[in-house]
């Protein structure tokens, strides 16, 4: 009997030991350690039992010590309890305890042991968590979903901002088959590639229900980063320049985020201004292939030719357009065009230059069609037209620079002398449909039959005729007809 107390001296000894603190331990580890360091066997706890033991039960937190209970029991009752109270909430996701405890039976004389004290500081410890669907970008974790179907949802809804349901359908049929995809059809446009800026991964993990998003918070943080915007209350003293610059922003991303502001708002007290700058985790890049005909617009080709007179053209061959089947890739980056390709190229019609043949020959008896100013500077002292209850049929001329008259292109003189109204006067031929007169002359330099070339002096200007001052008279006519001198010259 003596050796028998003894013995159980010591095992209530050593057992004592196990209520220091343990440094991460596993629960099976330590009790088969434990048990096997005292040399209790199933026949010596029997005995135990015999001898009016009993069995506490020691819990520890991550190897620390949180004290000791009466009956495991309670300690599942209160899980029980935390797991019904989160289901509450979150009733749609799996929950279990996420604090990592242990429970190491004792078996004791005396059970010193409170319960209460005990229960109540393990349920201000206990946390709830769930297995859901970790999505990281970049290698990053980001958030949490569900689960694999609330994270396929979240990718597609963030492709259908960019691409209509009928397409993101239609490409994933064919991306998912195995047969050869057919030729792109004329005026057909298909997808052939949707890029993600950042790499997508999902993957099983623990997590508090809490950050669990929904498939709504899930897509607009992919699109924004964020799902609260900061705001900034205007205070006294306040201007869009140092706010933005207390924010690491520019005035102009700061008028951006807040749209009905202007650099001229005069800020009020209390006024609320949007101070997020957002950065989405992920842009969308949709590659579109589309097959078009295309005209391909025929060139004006001009060729001279030495055997026709300056002035004169001709059309040898008429301009016919062509046509081309293109297929393009184009890049659309969050509903915007970013670039454009041509992946490959048929001509189908050929175009035709519509060339043109224009004269170079210039003789001195015939006119290039172009008319010089034939003054020295001067302005326009009358325009053409009715005057004076009649049609004046030329312009007049006055204060030049000098007195000196020109011929406006080259020709042959055909009339040089005076006449009536005109007093002096010159008539030049051009010998292409045009003749041109100068009038009101004070001198005449040139002969009838004289050829002049463009811009030789045929006389000064004067006030013969019926003149009311010093001012020259022009006219222009073209088969016959008076034009409008303003409509050939070039001054």
């Amino acid at each position: 009997m003596l050796f028998k107390k003894e013995k159980q001296d010591k095992i209530k000894r050593t057992l004592s030991k196990f209520e220091r603190p343990f440094r991460q331990i596993p629960r099976v580890v330590a009790i088969t350690a434990m048990l096997v360091g005292l040399g209790i066997t199933e026949g010596f706890a029997n005995d135990g039992e015999r001898d009016g033991l009993s069995t506490v039960f020691h819990i520890y937190s991550d190897g620390e010590y949180v004290g000791v209970i009466s009956d495991e029991e309670k300690l599942e009752q209160l899980k029980e309890q935390e797991l019904q109270k989160a289901a509450s909430e979150f009733e749609d996701l799996p929950l279990t305890i996420g604090t990592d405890l242990s429970v190491i039976p004792e078996r004791v004389f005396t059970a010193g042991v409170d319960d209460d004290i005990v229960l109540e500081k393990l349920q201000d410890m206990l946390s709830v968590e769930t297995e859901a669907i970790g999505i990281k970008i970049g290698g990053e974790l980001a958030f949490h979903v569900a689960d694999m179907t609330a994270y396929d949802e979240v990718i597609r809804k963030l492709k259908l901002q960019s691409v209509t349901e009928q397409q993101l359908n239609e490409f994933e049929a064919r991306t998912g088959s195995t047969e050869t995809i057919p030729a792109l059809q004329v005026d057909e446009t298909r997808i052939v590639n949707i890029i993600m800026s950042n790499e997508i991964q999902a993957e099983v993990s623990k997590t508090s229900p809490t950050e669990v998003k929904n498939v709504e918070d899930a897509v607009v943080l992919m699109n924004k980063g964020t799902l609260e915007d900061k705001k900034y209350i205007v205070k006294s003293g306040d201007v869009l320049g140092t706010i933005a610059a207390a924010h690491q922003m520019t005035t102009a991303k700061l008028l951006e985020l807040n749209p009905g502001f202007t650099v001229d708002t005069v800020l009020q007290l209390e006024d609320q201004l949007n101070v997020t700058v957002t950065e989405p985790y992920v842009v969308l890049e949709v590659h579109y292939e589309t097959r078009q005909k295309e005209v391909i617009k025929h060139k004006e080709v001009t060729k001279e030719d030495s055997s026709i007179f300056k002035g004169e053209k001709k059309v040898t061959q008429e301009g016919k357009d062509g046509e081309k089947d293109l297929t393009k890739l184009i890049r659309e980056r969050n509903g915007v065009i970013v670039g454009r390709s041509v992946t490959d190229e048929k001509v189908l019609v050929e175009p035709m230059d519509k060339i043109t043949v224009v004269g170079t020959k210039v003789m001195p008896s015939r006119g290039t069609g172009t008319f010089k100013w034939p003054t020295t500077g001067g302005y326009i002292s009358s325009q053409m037209g009715q005057r004076w209850g009649r049609t004046h049929q030329g312009i007049d001329i006055a204060r030049p620079s000098d007195r000196t008259i020109t011929a406006a292109d080259n020709g042959v003189v055909t009339a040089a002398g005076s006449q009536g109204s005109y007093g002096n006067r010159i008539v030049i031929t051009h010998n292409n449909g045009y003749e041109t007169l100068y009038a009101h002359l004070a001198s005449i330099d040139v002969k009838v039959g004289q050829t002049v070339p463009q811009g030789t002096k045929i006389g000064v200007m004067g006030s013969t005729g019926r003149s009311t001052g010093l001012h020259l008279h022009f006219e222009v006519t073209k088969n016959g007809s008076n034009v409008n001198p303003l409509d050939v010259l070039k001054k």
